[in-house]
């Protein structure tokens, strides 16, 4: 698709680089990220939610690189981590406790109490972490995520409501957190939601929040009401992305018009992490040889499923394209990666540009869930990432070593 990026002289820019001379520069497999795009992708949220009280939170798991932080926390996002981990790292990049929430499922105690310890809004996911904060902090003010039955995503493991899902206080159990509330003097001041991951449609994402507000009216006390992420961006040619112009003014007048009812104007908080990210990040590896088999031409990289597991843990479809020759003569192709294991295939019988040992590979919309799941797998280190704005480029993570280093 390219639709981030450009060619010239049949070369794969990224920003106003050549991928060709990142890649001698800094090595590969490498992971590049286009500033300009989280920028954008940020400016589409706040500028189509005209909605006073919006407060945009980046969802850490994303991509949870210290420099993606500092860049969004730069145009105004907080940022929502889901384990002790990344709230270190939050508070590490300068988020004030304020600035941070908190949502995760089967915690210990242990956990659930460093977390409140530091001041920081925790979405409680269960009876039992209601239970617990009650115990811990009576008369304290709690937030809960709810479970009403809504789920959606691009695949059965993303989705984060409904019936088979892990997550939430299910609807039908807010009597039973009420009674815990009275029992323990708490005050619920917020509400929060997450139905899944990588949605596009525009009407699923407006039964979920007409959901949540008509939940809301028998709370009296709110603060802020959270919906969750789960804004999609398009992986594959034929998808098309959100309107945010359309959304944004969906949602803003369903707000509005629940405030005008409700009596005053909560905080509205949204999480999203891939359609910040996941555009803006393409990895990069190099053809290590080309194999032909009766049956198959298989393309095979210096990079593999230990770098990017998308496509071999969801079936996940990623852009690829020839970065050394966008455009071509073309063939269909199996682009495989360098790990002991039968799942390691980033494309199956695709049509890429001919390749030549050499050649760099660009594989697209990897900046959401792409570093972020790697591993060691193999003893193959991880690779450096780095950040592109415009005609500059620098280091944001070094290589991370080898099982044995």
């Amino acid at each position: 698709m390219l639709k981030n990026f450009t060619v010239n002289k049949n070369k794969l820019f990224i920003g106003e680089i050549d991928a060709e001379a990142l890649v001698k520069k800094y090595g590969s497999p490498l992971y590049v990220y286009d500033a300009e795009i989280v920028k954008r992708q940020y400016a589409e949220l706040v500028n189509n939610i005209s909605y006073p009280k919006l407060k945009i939170h980046y969802a850490a798991k994303a991509n949870a690189n210290a420099e993606i932080f500092n860049l969004l926390k730069k145009e105004g996002a907080g940022i929502e981590t889901v384990s002790i981990g990344e709230v270190e790292l939050a508070l590490q990049a300068g988020f004030a406790p304020s600035e941070i929430l908190y949502t995760c499922s089967n915690i210990s105690r242990e956990e659930q109490e460093a977390v409140m310890k530091k001041n920081i809004i925790m979405n409680l996911d269960s009876l039992t972490q209601v239970q617990r904060f009650g115990e811990m902090r009576p008369g304290g003010t709690i937030a809960i995520r709810i479970n009403q039955g809504i789920g959606a995503g691009f695949h059965k493991h993303t989705i984060t409501g409904g019936p088979e899902s892990k997550f939430g206080i299910d609807s039908s159990q807010l009597p039973q957190v009420q009674q815990l509330a009275q029992k323990y003097k708490l005050k619920i001041v917020g509400l929060h939601q997450h139905i899944g991951s990588n949605i596009l449609d525009e009407a699923i994402f407006m039964k979920a929040i007409k959901k949540l507000l008509a939940t809301a009216k028998d709370f009296s006390d709110l603060e802020f009401l959270d919906f969750g992420g789960g804004f999609g961006v398009p992986y594959k040619p034929e998808e098309k992305p959100l309107d945010m112009k359309s959304l944004g003014k969906q949602i803003t007048n369903e707000l509005n018009r629940f405030m005008k009812q409700y009596g005053k104007e909560l905080i509205v908080r949204f999480e999203p992490g891939r359609f910040l990210v996941a555009e803006s990040g393409v990895l990069l590896a190099q053809v290590t040889e080309i194999k032909t088999t009766p049956y198959k031409i298989f393309v095979g990289i210096n990079s593999g499923f230990n770098q990017l597991i998308r496509p071999a843990m969801y079936g996940a479809y990623q852009e690829i394209v020839n970065a050394s020759a966008v455009d071509g003569e073309k063939e269909n192709v199996s682009v495989v990666g360098n790990i002991c294991e039968s799942a390691d295939f980033f494309a199956k019988d695709r049509p890429l540009t001919q390749c030549k040992e050499g050649d760099v590979i660009a594989i697209l919309d990897s900046g959401a869930y792409g570093y972020a799941m790697s591993s060691l797998f193999n003893a193959r280190s991880k690779p450096v990432e780095i950040v592109v704005e415009g005609k500059i480029s620098r280091v944001i993570r070094e290589e991370k070593g080898r099982l044995y280093d």
